[in-house]
């Protein structure tokens, strides 16, 4: 066991063969029978770690320390700033795959997927190993025109600020903010529109946004206001500090994008695809994954989580004119950018709700001759990186519809609902993985299930 300092914080250093991935972009090693994850190493390494959190029962938290056999799938780190050779709290975070060649990236991530479908969908080797297009085993697809290290993607930066005003991403598990000179992860409009070296005293984050219309933003986000005024927190009567007050309503910053000939209207800080080619990969990888044999235009069909309307746009494009559906957001600013998107439909309608709420208030009051429009349709989800959850997962299974295409950004939370869904005999027809977060641990997968 590590010894301990005066701080009760482990400080010994031990030699650890890495064996696994696990998610979360950490890496797995073994120390007297107990699981350490160390970040910035991977499978086949053998490392020198320092151990830096024991608080957890059932595993320990390491930091590299040295590389003592390197993978030969090992290159240098295409971010120096985040390279493990910088101390962990001056480390940058968000390219934590960035030491790893790109097709091994994709092969570290395909085994995460399949490691989360054998633990929380529980579904047998046997139908892991045909989960891929027409049976075969799973691939995760590089998008069209990736660069060969995996660089220039990213066309949406968040940057947090510091007490001084500085602005960088936050180091990896920390809020401390790494002021950085280059973002490479980033495309070449985003890393010259980026105000390198200004200060935001004040600020809470800034936003850099470059369209694929070859416009961008520099969008800076101010903090929430504090109780009592001034930037000083005031105090309530027992003496404890007041919470923030209510961030103020930022205003829009309308932008529009293109995917294909087809151009959708959104707000710069609303949700949209992060990579240059995502929504168009998406966008075809959703048209491909639905059964022309399963889809009824004129069904009840369903668009979950629906943003400003991509998905449902791209099943208008693939099934056309006489397309009914439904596309359910809570933002109301984006519920109002898809009304505009998908205006070219004249059964397509847009609903400000939760989704847990709609779907759920949706399986207990449907009519009779509602609910065999529902039985007809496809339902889309795209939920955030949480996942659907239970209660979405029974209010869907429950309408009993023809087929659910799912779209997902976090294979555990994926695997979790399919579990969900395999309860209410829903299984999966098939899968197919994209690497849309190169250089990252992230990875988008698009499922189609039916009973």
């Amino acid at each position: 066991m590590p010894e301990e300092d005066d701080g009760n914080r482990a400080t010994n250093e031990v030699e650890l063969d890495i064996t696994n991935v696990a998610h979360g972009g950490v890496f797995v090693a073994r120390h007297e029978g107990r699981v350490v994850f160390v970040p910035d190493t991977m499978p086949g390494e053998r490392i020198r770690a320092r151990v830096g959190d024991t608080s957890h029962d059932r595993f320990w938290r390491g930091e590299l320390v040295e590389v003592l056999e390197a993978s030969p799938e090992r290159r240098p780190h295409v971010w120096p700033a985040a390279a493990a050779d910088r101390p962990a709290a001056q480390r940058a975070g968000g390219a934590e795959f960035g030491h790893i060649r790109l097709e091994h990236q994709r092969e570290l991530k395909r085994r995460v997927i399949e490691d989360a479908l054998q633990r929380q969908a529980k579904l047998s080797p046997e139908a892991i190993a045909s989960v891929g297009p027409d049976g075969r085993p799973l691939r995760v697809e590089p998008v069209t025109a990736e660069t060969a290290d995996g660089t220039g993607w990213r066309t949406r930066v968040r940057l947090q600020v510091d007490g001084s005003g500085r602005i960088g991403p936050f180091a990896p598990r920390s809020h401390t903010v790494v002021p950085v000179e280059d973002l490479p992860l980033a495309t070449a409009l985003v890393q010259e529109a980026t105000p390198f070296g200004q200060l935001f005293p004040g600020a809470e984050s800034v936003d850099v946004v470059a369209t694929g219309l070859g416009t961008s933003h520099v969008l800076v986000n101010e903090a929430a206001p504090r109780a009592g005024g001034r930037g000083q927190r005031s105090r309530g009567r027992a003496g404890q500090p007041q919470k923030r007050q209510p961030r103020p309503r930022r205003r829009p910053v309308p932008i529009r994008e293109r995917v294909g000939d087809r151009e959708f209207r959104l707000d710069a800080r609303g949700f949209w695809q992060v990579h240059r080619e995502a929504a168009r990969t998406l966008t075809e990888a959703v048209q491909s994954a639905v059964d022309e044999a399963l889809f009824d235009p004129r069904a009840a069909n369903l668009d979950l989580y629906g943003g400003v309307g991509l998905l449902a746009a791209a099943l208008g494009d693939r099934f056309g004119s006489t397309l009914r559906i439904t596309s359910v957001e809570s933002d109301e600013a984006a519920t109002d950018d898809a009304a505009e998107n998908l205006a070219e439909w004249v059964g397509a309608q847009a609903l400000t709700d939760r989704v847990e709420r709609y779907v759920t208030r949706l399986a207990a009051d449907a009519s009779a001759s509602e609910r065999a429009r529902l039985r007809a349709a496809t339902v889309v989800l795209d939920p955030p990186r949480s996942g659907a959850g239970r209660e979405v997962v029974d209010a869907i299974a429950s309408l009993d519809p023809a087929q659910i295409v799912y779209v997902a950004c976090d294979p555990v939370a994926l695997a979790r609902d399919l579990a969900f869904f395999d309860g209410h005999r829903y299984g999966m027809r098939g899968m197919r993985a994209f690497d849309l977060f190169p250089n990252t641990h992230h990875v988008e997968a698009v499922a189609t299930l039916t009973r």
